[in-house]
């Protein structure tokens, strides 16, 4: 576990959310100031204008700032987008000396050995995360620190992104003043918040639904199998009412959030809504069982296609602990309960755990990726059993960075 003061950035579609915290004595995470501006310059998930993007992340620092009292110097950022793929890859060592046990030296050989796949040259590795490891053929071993073997194995998991993605979301960060600690995936970001144990013992789905994309993340006997992003999202809820409904953009917005239901039949048969619309009559009233059965369907091609992504991977019935969803659009009543009569698995929202202080609007699911980040940054190790490896910035990078940040503040040009 890490000391210290941390700061992590969810840059989402929707809203920007930066946090500054701290490790309290008791291992929990201390929420030390919060600053949340509205989404610019990005589209699922992906900055698609520069100018913008920078402007609302500097924005949302500035607020965290102030909260905190603090300078925010670095910061862990998360990642997202349809460009995220994944595969499993197996790493395999010797060990020359049989008197001497496995060192770290060992591990990390056999992690870069795991490394070794064939990628486009315009992608590149984002993190490898090691699920299990084999010493001379004693399997599911989860940590051969300190062991005794001849042949070291590890299966991992190995998460690439487009390489433009990594350069344009860094160089927003960046231009807003912060330098980049680490880039995380946003999935495991949230699973670091919302996962215990338990559930990723017994086999788990996290469904983040964001509003431009809905993150996926699989864990099997407790390590990562899977992650994937699926390019649909809250905002497609929206637009589906934009249509059926033919009202400006905020309207159903507004529609969604005041009365949107996952469950149609969970809504009285004869209640109506006025909703601003287009055309002659600006107010317009709407059964709000047809605004409900619209979102339903979205939520449920959502969820569907959620499982369609677990199947690649593995059976569901070994999903013992079913779904988790989380996100912003997790908020939306009887979203779990469709889940359930869906995917036929249990489910349930989840919302950030083992944190304090200014956390008032933070035990909230759509908060789940931005205390995930800063989860990651402190490394609890009861939060984050699967290991942190990454292919960005070393902990020796993320130093000089400070330093050289420093100098900046001290030194006029």
């Amino acid at each position: 576990m890490r000391s210290g003061t941390f700061a992590a950035i969810d840059v989402g579609t929707t809203k920007i959310c930066t946090i500054v915290g701290e490790v309290a004595g008791t291992g929990e995470t201390r929420i030390l100031g919060v600053g949340i501006s509205p989404s610019a310059g990005l589209s699922r998930g992906m900055v698609d204008n520069i100018r913008e993007a920078t402007e609302a992340i500097r924005v949302s620092v500035e607020k965290a700032e102030r909260a905190s009292g603090t300078r925010i110097l670095s910061a862990y950022v998360g990642l997202s987008g349809a460009h995220i793929q994944s595969v499993n890859n197996r790493g395999i060592v010797a060990v020359p000396d049989r008197s001497r046990p496995i060192s770290s030296d060992d591990i990390a050989r056999a992690l870069e050995g795991a490394k070794i796949i064939s990628i486009p040259s315009n992608r590149e590795i984002l993190h490898v995360l090691p699920r299990f490891y084999i010493v001379d053929g004693q399997d599911s071993v989860s940590d051969p620190l300190g062991m005794y073997g001849q042949r070291l194995d590890v299966d991992a998991h190995i998460i690439t992104v487009a390489s433009s993605a990594i350069a344009n979301v860094s160089k927003v960060v960046e231009a807003a003043g912060v330098q980049v600690d680490e880039l995380v995936l946003q999935p495991l970001a949230s699973a670091e918040a919302v996962l215990n144990q338990e559930e990723k013992r017994q086999g788990v789905v996290l469904v983040d639904i964001g509003g431009g994309c809905t993150d996926i993340a699989v864990f099997i006997e407790g390590s990562i199998q899977h992650t994937a992003t699926i390019p649909l999202g809250g905002n497609h809820i929206t637009r589906d009412l934009v249509v059926g409904l033919r009202c400006p953009y905020h309207s159903a917005e507004e529609a969604k959030v005041l009365y949107g239901h996952a469950l149609p039949s969970s809504v009285a048969a004869d209640a109506t809504i006025e909703i601003e619309a287009f055309g002659a009559e600006r107010q317009r009233a709407f059964p709000r069982r047809m605004v409900c059965e619209i979102i339903q369907a979205r939520c449920e091609e959502i969820l569907e296609m959620a499982v369609a992504e677990v199947r690649k991977t593995t059976e569901v019935q070994f999903v013992s602990a079913g779904l988790v969803l989380t996100g912003g659009t997790a908020l939306l009543p009887g979203i779990d309960l469709l889940a359930e009569q869906v995917t036929r698995l249990p489910a349930r929202v989840g919302r950030p755990s083992h944190i304090f202080g200014l956390v008032d609007e933070l035990h909230d699911p759509a908060f789940a990726t931005s205390v995930g980040l800063l989860q990651w940054a402190v490394g609890l190790p009861d939060i984050a059993p699967i290991g942190h490896y990454a292919g960005g910035p070393s902990a020796f990078d993320g130093l000089f960075k400070r330093i050289g940040n420093w100098f900046k503040i001290l030194l006029p040009e």
